[in-house]
Formats: C-alpha cells, sequence, structure tokens
C-alpha cells in the first residue's frame, strides 16, 4: 500500500520521521543499558563470552539471510514490484535458515554446547525482522518502526533479566533475543503470504535488483564476520572471560550509534533512493550538515569515555567488569567514528555507490582484524583497543571525506550507476 501523500517539505518529513525513530529507538536502548547492571551480577563474563560468540555467528548469517533483497524495498517501482521482493525475500530466508540448521548441528557436535541448537532460529527471526522493517520503511510506517523496536530490544533485554533469575545461564541469554525479535516482526505485520505469483516474476526482480547480492550482500556479511572473527580471536587468545569483556564494552559503546544511526538512516533512505542515483549539490550539502551534527555529538562521546570509561564500568556493572571501562577508553575513538559511519551506510545504496563501499569496506576489516590481533600480541586487550582505534581514524577519514566530496550532478537525478563515478575512489 503506498504511502499517503506528505505535503511537508523533505527536510521537516525528515525530521519528523526521525524524532519518531529516536523516541522510539530511546526507549529500546534504555531498557537493556539500564538493566545492564542486573545483568552483570546475572550471568558472569564467561557467560557472556559464549553468548557474545553466538550472536556474532548468528549476526553473520542473519544479515544475508534475505539475500539484501529487503533493502532494495524503499527503490521498488510499484506495488507489485515490491511484493515480488518480499516473497523471494522469504523463499531465500528459507533457504538460508535451512542451512543454519545443517551448520548448527556441526557446531553442536564439534563443542557439545547445548545452545547452539537455537542458531537456526535465531537467524530467521532476524532475517525476518529485517525484511519487516524494510516493509514498514517503505510504506513510511515510522511509528510501527518505533514500536517494534522497543519490542526487539527491550523486550530482549528484559526477558534476559528473567532468564537470568531462573538461572538459565547461556541459553537465557540466547533465547530471550529471539522471543523479542519475533515479537517485533508481528508488531510490524509482515505479510507472509505471495505462494500466487510466478518464478519468473521472482527471478525478473531478481535480476533487476541483483546488485544487492552480488554487492551489498558480500559488503554485509563481511562486516559482520569482522565482528565474529574479533570474538573467536579474544576467546582463543584470551579465554571467554575477555571476549565477555569486549561483548559488554560494544554493546554499551555502539548503542548511540545504534539508537542515532538507525533512526537517522530508515528515515534519510527513502529520501535519498527518491532524488535518483546521482546527487544533486543540495544532497551533498545536506549530507555534509548530518555529518557535521554527527561529529559533534560524536566528539563528547570520545572526551566522556576517556574521562570516565574504568570508573563507570566497575561503578555500574561491579569491580569484575572494570577492565571492559578500560578497554572502553581504548576503543573510544574508534566509538566516536563508528558513531559518525553508522547512519551513511545507505548513502552508497541510494547513490548506487555498492561496489566501491564493497572495495573500501574490505580494506577497513582487513585493517581492523590485523589491528586487533597486533594488539592483543603486544598489549592484551586494552593494547587492542588502541590498535584498532589508531586503525580506524585513518579508514574512517578516508570514507567520510570520499562522501563529503561526491561527484554530484547539476542537472538533478539520472540513471547513470553511480559506482562508477565512484570507481576512482578505490583504496
Amino acid at each position: 500500500m503506498a504511502p499517503a501523500p506528505d505535503h511537508r517539505s523533505p527536510l521537516q518529513g525528515l525530521v519528523r520521521a526521525s524524532l519518531t525513530l529516536v523516541a522510539g529507538g530511546a526507549l529500546a536502548q534504555a531498557l537493556p543499558l539500564l538493566l545492564g547492571p542486573l545483568l552483570t551480577r546475572l550471568f558472569s563474563p564467561v557467560d557472556f563470552g559464549h553468548y557474545h560468540l553466538f550472536a556474532a555467528v548468528a549476526a553473520n548469517l542473519a544479515v544475508v539471510a534475505c539475500a539484501r533483497y529487503e533493502f532494495a524495498l524503499p527503490l521498488a517501482a510499484d506495488a507489485g514490484e515490491a511484493q515480488a521482493l518480499r516473497v523471494l525475500a522469504l523463499r531465500i530466508a528459507a533457504l538460508v535458515t535451512l542451512a543454519s540448521a545443517v551448520g548448527a548441528a556441526g557446531w553442536w557436535v564439534w563443542s557439545r554446547e547445548h545452545w547452539v541448537v537455537w542458531l537456526p532460529l535465531a537467524v530467521a527471526s532476524a532475517g525476518l525482522v529485517s525484511l519487516a522493517t524494510l516493509w514498514a520503511t517503505r510504506e513510511q510506517r515510522f511509528s510501527a518502526l518505533a514500536a517494534s523496536r522497543v519490542l526487539q530490544y527491550g523486550g530482549a533485554a528484559l526477558a534476559q533479566a528473567a532468564a537470568g533469575a531462573l538461572g538459565w545461564g547461556v541459553t537465557g541469554l540466547v533465547v530471550a533475543p529471539i522471543a523479542a525479535t519475533l515479537l517485533a516482526t508481528l508488531a510490524l505485520r509482515l505479510p507472509l503470504g505471495g505462494a500466487g505469483l510466478r518464478w519468473g516474476t521472482l527471478a525478473a526482480v531478481a535480476r533487476r535488483h541483483r546488485q544487492f547480492p552480488l554487492l551489498n550482500t558480500p559488503h554485509a556479511f563481511l562486516g559482520a564476520l569482522q565482528d565474529t572473527a574479533s570474538v573467536a580471536l579474544i576467546a582463543a587468545s584470551l579465554g571467554p572471560a575477555a571476549a565477555g569483556f569486549w561483548g559488554l564494552s560494544l554493546r554499551y559503546l555502539k548503542a548511540p550509534a545504534t539508537l542515532v544511526g538507525s533512526a537517522v538512516s530508515q528515515a534519510l533512505y527513502p529520501k535519498l533512493a527518491a532524488a535518483g542515483a546521482r546527487p544533486t549539490p543540495a544532497a551533498r550539502q545536506a549530507l555534509r550538515r548530518v555529518m557535521a551534527a554527527l561529529a559533534a555529538l560524536a566528539l563528547a562521546l570520545v572526551a566522556g569515555l576517556w574521562a570516565l570509561a574504568p570508573w563507570a564500568f566497575a561503578a555500574l556493572f561491579g569491580e569484575p567488569w572494570r577492565a571492559a571501562g578500560e578497554l572502553a577508553r581504548a576503543l573510544a575513538l574508534y566509538i566516536g567514528l563508528h558513531f559518525v559511519a553508522a547512519p551513511l551506510a545507505v548513502v552508497t545504496m541510494a547513490w548506487q555507490a555498492q561496489a566501491w563501499a564493497l572495495r573500501l569496506a574490505v580494506v577497513g576489516q582487513v585493517a581492523f582484524v590485523a589491528a586487533l590481533a597486533a594488539g592483543l600480541h603486544w598489549g592484551g586487550l586494552q593494547g587492542a583497543g588502541w590498535a584498532v582505534s589508531a586503525a580506524m581514524a585513518g579508514y574512517f577519514g578516508y570514507y567520510f571525506w570520499a562522501l563529503a566530496t561526491w561527484p554530484v550532478s547539476a542537472h538533478g537525478p539520472t540513471d547513470e550507476p553511480m559506482a562508477a563515478a565512484g570507481d576512482n575512489r578505490a583504496p
């Protein structure tokens, strides 16, 4: 169903949509953050280490559960094409879930950890909520999006607290987010029908948007693989407790980027997509203003972490978690840069520059993991944090400069692929 005509200016519409999503996201993030001190007293660092490894593997598979076709929904020309994309994504998600079940069986045989059997359901639920989110984004149902985020993130934290009180251990940490994600999907009212669509129709729409599985899927998968490799490397080098410190630190440090970034990107993406593949000077200037505003907020975040992180983590989570606060101080610069970058991923999608973004992302991911490994070797967990911050400063600096100086069209939107215009920017 097409959204009702919006007679406000594009900027007014973007601001109102962003504020709606930020309000919902604030409540969604507030519950996990407020319950964190309780969770760290109900679960040990080792429990969190196992959980973060499971969550990283599940996220790695979930980001490609629909082959990223859900991100083509805002670009669909009409309702028929959007329906075909939705059905195509659902069928791909079913196949990925089946493959995840096979992988979970192999993981159980190797580890004998019973909580790994939840992997296929975790992948399926995350893939469905992503599809439901983009379906609602296309229809500009921002209030429903805000409510679903409260259910997904706030509900997961509440359920984890209940599971901890019942003594369910790692299984409780794993199952609670799955249940909350399924509730969020139901709240977004994702249609699951579409059996009447012919394979020829699905194949045609798959070809039309093939840049998403061919370019955006490996980009997303490699991005998630960075998190999986990081947790696995830390656990192998320093043990599961160190992986728990890493996971808790990033969970809290990336919360502001998750809150602001997802809200801004969900509101910004349809606006950029409507403008066409090659941006106008006004569009690029608007992007620069967004980047400047995010940078001002990021500076305050970095300064606060440098000054207070070790004390704050020990005070909030208990003295055993002070090491996580020392890690947070070391990661502060990286976190500030990530805060600015988080909402900007949709820019290269809308401007059809995914080939360029993929090449650059691979460079950044290699630099991240290499810096992490070197830091672990020379300075343990805190050394890894400082090394990652230093490496990412150069990477994000180039990325921001490239977006801020992106070639524009003085004659308005065209159909020329932006990736070609951006080829000279490949690292």
